[in-house]
C-alpha cells in the first residue's frame, strides 16, 4: 500500500504472538496483492479492466466494496469507489486491513495492540494496568508539533485516522468533479471504535470541507472529530474533548 505498518503488542504468550504477527503481516501483503491500483496485475486492477468479476476474486474484495457501498451511502457520496470511471477502494481497505491485523493479534490472547498504517492507527486493549493507549495528532501547520494527542482511556478498541495534505500533498478527489478536493481543509482527524470507518470519514470529510464536514460529522454515532483549515482555524465535534488527554 506504498506506506509503513507498525505493531506494538503488549502481553500474550510469546511464541502464540510470534505467530499470529507473522501471519497478520502475511494477510497485509495479500491485501497489497489483490487491492493493489497500482498493481496491473491485482484482483481489483484486473476487476476495473473487466477481466474479472466480483465473483471471481477472493471473498474479501465483495466485503470490501460492501462496506465502500456503505461508506458511500452514509457520507451522501462523499465517499465513492469510483476514479476514472474504474473501482478504486483506496480510501478504506487501508483501514479495513490494519483494523484487521490488529483483531488478528488480539484473538492470539494478547492483552494490548496498536497498529499504525501510515499513520491511522487501530487501538485494541490496553498497554499496561491503568494505563491508556495515546496517539499524538500532528499539527499540518507546524511540522514536528503535535495539534492534540488522543486518549483510549475507557475504551476497549478506538481508531484515530488522518487524511490531509501534510504528508502526501494534493491526493483526495471530490466525487462530484473528479477531481482533486479543492477546500479549507489542510486536516480531517477521525477519532471512532472502527479505522475501517475512521479512514472512510476522514477522506470523505476532507473533501467536503470544514462546514459541510463538520455537521456531517457530528451526526454520526460515536464518531468525533478534529478539523484544522489553511487558515490555521482549529474546529471539533462536541465530544472530542472527552477524548484527549
Amino acid at each position: 500500500m506504498g506506506t509503513v505498518v507498525s505493531f506494538d503488542v503488549r502481553g500474550g504468550e510469546a511464541a502464540a504472538v510470534q505467530t499470529a504477527l507473522e501471519e497478520a503481516i502475511a494477510q497485509l501483503h495479500v491485501v497489497d496483492a489483490v487491492f493493489s491500483t497500482y498493481k496491473e496485475n491485482s484482483q481489483v486492477s484486473r476487476l476495473g479492466r473487466e477481466e474479472l468479476t466480483v465473483e471471481q476474486c477472493d471473498p474479501e474484495v465483495a466485503e470490501v466494496l460492501e462496506l465502500c457501498a456503505e461508506a458511500e451511502r452514509l457520507s451522501d457520496g462523499w465517499f465513492s469507489t469510483k476514479y476514472g470511471g474504474v473501482v478504486d477502494p483506496t480510501g478504506l481497505v487501508k483501514g479495513w486491513s490494519v483494523e484487521r491485523a490488529a483483531r488478528h493479534l488480539m484473538a492470539a490472547g494478547v492483552s494490548g495492540v496498536s497498529v499504525n498504517g501510515g499513520g491511522d492507527v487501530q487501538l485494541l486493549g490496553t498497554p499496561g494496568p491503568e494505563r491508556p493507549w495515546r496517539v499524538g495528532v500532528s499539527d499540518p501547520l507546524r511540522p514536528g508539533s503535535l495539534a492534540a494527542v488522543v486518549s483510549a482511556a475507557g475504551a476497549d478498541e478506538l481508531a484515530v485516522a488522518t487524511s490531509g495534505t501534510a504528508e502526501r500533498g494534493v491526493h483526495i478527489v471530490d466525487p462530484g468533479t473528479g477531481r482533486s478536493a479543492v477546500t479549507d481543509l489542510v486536516a480531517v482527524t477521525v477519532v471512532c471504535p472502527r479505522l475501517t470507518w475512521a479512514d472512510a470519514w476522514a477522506t470523505a470529510a476532507f473533501a467536503m470541507g470544514s462546514r459541510q464536514a463538520l455537521d456531517w460529522l457530528e451526526s454520526l454515532p460515536d464518531v468525533e472529530a478534529l478539523l484544522i483549515t489553511a487558515g490555521d482555524e482549529v474546529r471539533c465535534t462536541g465530544g472530542l474533548a472527552h477524548r484527549l488527554g
